[in-house]
């Protein structure tokens, strides 16, 4: 994702005074702060030095709360995934919605394919709060009348795929695995093997 703020950055510094952090202790206060990809507590007072505090979050809240939400929906079996910009409170994604895009997801893109998906989606996202914020638009508040459902952080454990399955069956899995990161792997005849999988261009085929 750094690679798209940076280019996000220098498309919005001719309007607006950027700064990008990566630890809580660096944020230096102002008028807008996005949480983005953000495993560290911002608290109150933190959010207090700020006239908005906004997250982006890839479900369609109040589903899909927690870690992980797109992989774990991609997973399940969905086509398409819902980012959510919403209001930082103290509990976990349960802000007001400011706006909503979804964005199929093609059942052969793989890892990087999908987060290229997803993070352009999310800069669109940041741009249109910004519009929202100085047209004076109001988040509304997430619906009472829907049950949230939750994920659970991911662990490397949930990386493992059973070689015994045929690898039509283990190719959604492994699609989302980011091969440097959280790579898909196997244990077979006592060693443990990650995977990677790349794309082969058409023309490589012929």
């Amino acid at each position: 994702m750094n690679d798209w703020l940076v280019r996000w950055q220098e498309k919005q510094q001719s309007f607006h005074d950027i700064t990008l952090c990566h630890d809580v202790q660096d944020l230096p206060g102002g008028d807008v702060l996005f949480l983005i990809s953000c495993s560290q507590i911002i608290d109150a007072t933190t959010r207090a030095k700020y006239q908005h505090t906004l997250v982006l979050h890839a479900s369609d809240l109040p589903h899909g709360r927690g870690w992980s939400p797109y992989i774990w929906a991609l997973l399940e079996g969905a086509e398409a995934i819902t980012v959510s910009l919403l209001d930082a409170e103290d509990g976990v994604d349960t802000g007001a919605i400011w706006a909503k895009r979804t964005l199929p997801v093609p059942a052969h893109a793989l890892h990087d394919e999908i987060h290229r998906l997803l993070f352009d989606t999310e800069l669109s996202l940041m741009d249109e709060a910004l519009t929202l914020i100085s047209a004076g638009a109001q988040p509304v508040p997430q619906s009472q009348h829907i049950t949230p459902t939750y994920y659970r952080k991911r662990t490397p454990a949930d990386s493992e795929v059973d070689p015994s399955l045929p690898l039509r069956d283990l190719f959604p899995t492994i699609r989302v695995m980011d091969p440097q990161r959280y790579p898909a792997f196997f244990r077979l005849h006592g060693h443990t093997y990650a995977i990677e999988l790349k794309k082969v261009p058409s023309h490589e085929d012929d």
